[in-house]
C-alpha cells in the first residue's frame, strides 16, 4: 500500500461544490480554469489528477469562425433543410444508434 505523505481536506457546500486545498492545486500544478479528473477505483477510492489538455484545432476554428461571420452577415443565405439533403442524411446515418436522452460529456456542452 502507497505511504501517505500528505493528507488535506475540504468540505462541500450546499451545491455539491469545494475548494480544492492548496496542497492539492500544487501537487497538479493547478491553475484556473484547469479541469480535473476522476478517477474511481474498483475499491471505491478516488484518485484525482489533472485532466489532459485537449488542443483545439486552430484550422477547424478559423473555419467555425468564417461560417459564423457569414450566417450574422448573411441571414438571407441560410434555408431550411431540403426534403433530398434530409434524405441523403438518413441514408448516412443508417443503422447508427442515437440517444438522445443521454447526457452530454461536460466537453460538449
Amino acid at each position: 500500500m502507497a505511504q501517505v505523505a500528505l493528507e488535506t481536506e475540504s468540505t462541500l457546500t450546499d451545491r455539491f461544490q469545494t475548494t480544492v486545498p492548496s496542497p492539492v492545486r500544487q501537487a497538479l500544478h493547478l491553475g484556473k480554469k484547469d479541469k480535473i479528473k476522476y478517477t474511481i477505483q474498483s475499491d471505491g477510492s478516488v484518485v484525482i489528477s489533472r485532466a489532459a489538455v485537449q488542443e483545439s484545432d486552430p484550422v477547424l476554428g478559423e473555419f467555425l469562425s468564417f461560417i459564423a461571420r457569414d450566417m450574422q452577415a448573411h441571414p438571407e443565405r441560410i434555408e431550411p433543410l431540403s426534403t433530398s439533403m434530409r434524405e441523403n442524411v438518413d441514408v448516412l446515418i443508417e443503422g447508427v444508434e442515437i440517444d438522445l436522452d443521454a447526457p452530454l460529456l461536460d466537453e460538449d456542452e
